[in-house]
């Protein structure tokens, strides 16, 4: 059995007065860190939480969400980050779902939490209430099991209701080992946390900060004029995001450029439209694109700022120790399921030995997306497999036609899903986000019959306020068909 010193306890012995984490005027070094966690989870055993407990993270990004969370590992709980965004049925679904014994809530979310627990056996503890606890170590897990279960985190359930998706301290582990030899690893880095902690996305950062012993500065939400300000005053080295927050960002940030200090805009949740590409390539922008997903504790391929532009689209090559094949090793070229494997990804999904069954087969996690790779071995992936439109017997994929329509200058976001229709089966529909008024459909349609295949062209395109996106940005194309036009 493979083990090794909890994360945090080993950082603070090793660099005890390195800054751990910023957050505004505040900071805590490695040392105090430890302490604060000690602390609370001694104050949360005194509640009843013990080791193997499934309990529920449901706080905002801040100082005390990235305590309590280390809290809870010193503990030895398996921790379910919980949605905030999520209705309150669709959280007592995964409360019941996850088997939770506690939830932690911050003061401001506790009345959300209390009527999400309605009815179940579940006991709700408002950090913010909590008692100092003692500094003692004796009771707590300085020592951790790599195939120890450390997360059980839901996936966004576009299709059907949410699947819990198991991690270990193991799998974390190699994510953040994979990706140090990949971007490489300085010890005045700093990572902007911007996304949210109960995503895949935020919590990496919060665990590869310790592992790597670099600085963390916390933002309670993204806000683009923020996190630019943060990049150019206090010394931001590292920032994750997606294309709709990119955008935004160099929307703000006009015609200035980042700090030098910036090396590395690592943007995930699917490829990134030209312009913005060459937006950043003018701007001197290092943007790393990545493809990843929560099965496989964050990113898996990642491609490198020198073949941004001549690899555009791509998302490049799997990291150390990861493979990747197109369905059964199709040639070069050829378009099918993206399989992957390695030790980043995940035994299964909790209570669901069908959907495990289903998606781990010969060693292969069966990820659902489509892909191809190209004849240098790297990887571009097309779109979701469920997403994907059949028009006529032909593969029309969304994410391709926004990426056209995104080359407008005045389009600001886009979206497309498809429809039933009675000749063709299935045709695409557009929505679109614009603040030019006078802009028209047929002006787009016009514009994009210069860069799309006819039978690509959306039957229509509706312009709207805004697209629905979750907690990690990510577009929700399955809620497009319910927005209302803003114009005719």
């Amino acid at each position: 059995m493979e083990t090794m010193p909890n994360w945090l306890h080993k950082r603070a012995l090793m660099t005890p007065d390195r800054v751990a984490i910023i957050e505004n005027d505040t900071q805590l070094t490695y040392k105090e860190l430890q302490m604060r966690s000690v602390e609370v989870a001694n104050a949360l055993r005194t509640k009843g939480i013990a080791k193997g407990n499934h309990v529920g993270f449901f706080m905002q990004n801040s100082l005390e969400a990235a305590v309590c969370l280390h809290a809870l590992m010193y503990i030895g709980t398996v921790i379910v980050p919980l949605n905030h965004r999520l209705t309150a049925s669709e959280l007592s679904f995964q409360l019941n779902d996850a088997e939770l014994t506690y939830v932690i809530s911050d003061d401001e979310l506790k009345g959300k939490a209390s009527e999400a627990l309605n009815d179940l056996n579940v006991s709700l503890l408002v950090y913010q209430e909590l008692q100092k606890g003692s500094q003692e170590l004796s009771n707590l897990e300085v020592t951790i099991e790599l195939n120890q279960l450390h997360t059980i985190m839901y996936t966004s359930g576009t299709t059907g209701k949410p699947k819990g998706v198991m991690l270990t301290y193991g799998n974390h582990w190699w994510s953040a080992i994979s990706s140090s030899l990949n971007l490489g690893h300085e010890v005045q880095d700093r990572w902007l946390c911007a996304v949210p902690m109960f995503h895949m996305s935020g919590l990496s950062i919060l665990l590869r900060s310790v592992i790597y012993g670099i600085t963390m500065i916390i933002k309670p939400r993204f806000d683009p004029h923020v996190v630019n300000q943060s990049i150019q005053h206090e010394g931001v080295t590292i920032v994750s995001v997606v294309s709709a927050m990119l955008r935004r960002m160099l929307d703000d940030l006009g015609e200035e450029g980042y700090a030098p200090t910036l090396r590395c805009v690592l943007l995930g949740g699917g490829p990134a439209p030209y312009p913005l590409l060459k937006t950043c390539e003018k701007k001197g922008i290092p943007v790393y694109q990545t493809f990843g997903m929560t099965e496989t504790a964050s990113q898996l391929v990642t491609l490198s700022p020198e073949y941004m532009l001549q690899k555009q689209g791509s998302a490049g090559k799997a990291l150390f120790p990861s493979e990747v094949v197109i369905a059964d090793n199709l040639p070069p070229g050829e378009h099918g399921e993206i399989r992957v494997k390695g030790p980043t990804v995940t035994s299964g999904y909790w209570k669901r030995n069908e959907a495990t069954q289903e998606a781990l087969r010969n060693g292969w996690l069966h990820t659902g997306d489509i892909g191809y790779m190209d004849e240098d071995g790297f990887l571009f992936v097309l779109d979701r497999r469920k997403d994907l439109i059949i028009s006529g017997g032909e593969n029309v994929y969304p994410a391709e036609i926004e990426s056209a329509l995104l080359e407008h200058h005045a389009v600001k976001d886009a979206g497309v899903t498809g429809i039933q229709d009675e000749k063709w089966g299935e045709v695409p529909v557009a929505y679109v986000v614009s603040d030019q008024f006078e802009l028209s459909s047929s002006v787009l349609l016009e514009f994009l019959s210069e860069r799309l295949a006819n039978y690509k062209l959306p039957k229509r395109i509706s312009f709207v306020d805004e697209l629905p996106r979750n907690g990690a940005n990510k577009l929700q194309r399955n809620q497009l068909t319910n927005l209302r036009e803003t114009k005719q």
